[in-house]
């Protein structure tokens, strides 16, 4: 099993940044894929962006790109999610998760999650 513990949520202005944080641990750890979710109240959990592991590929919902980005850091079994540019419709408790297979755009696919950690954005 999978556990995860994330880190970086807080209150931002409109325009300022946040790193997020994601550490997977286990006895093995043999996620697929790990993503970032994020849910607002009233709202569908939507797909923020992931990246499978081994090879390093990434994908992105189309309203995030080009100002957030995930990487992993393989030492930690770590995720981050650099977010930059942020506004206030990014506001919503963000949520990690690891994906034993693909696909990896939908939340169903994740097994594990974390325990989330909102993200405000005051305009």
């Amino acid at each position: 099993q999978v556990q995860l513990v994330e880190s970086g949520g807080g209150l931002v202005q409109a325009g300022g940044s946040l790193r997020l944080s994601c550490a997977a641990s286990g006895r093995t750890f043999s996620a697929y894929a790990m993503g970032w979710f994020r849910q607002a109240p009233g709202k569908e959990r939507e797909f923020v962006a992931a990246i499978i592991w081994s090879a390093d590929i990434t994908s992105y919902a189309d309203s995030v790109k080009g100002r957030f980005t995930i990487s992993r850091d393989n030492a930690k079994n770590t995720v981050h999610l650099q977010m930059n540019s942020l506004k206030p419709e990014d506001t919503a408790v963000y949520y990690c998760a690891a994906a034993m297979g693909p696909p990896i755009l939908y939340s169903a696919t994740y097994d594990y999650w974390g325990q989330g950690t909102q993200v405000t954005v005051s305009a």
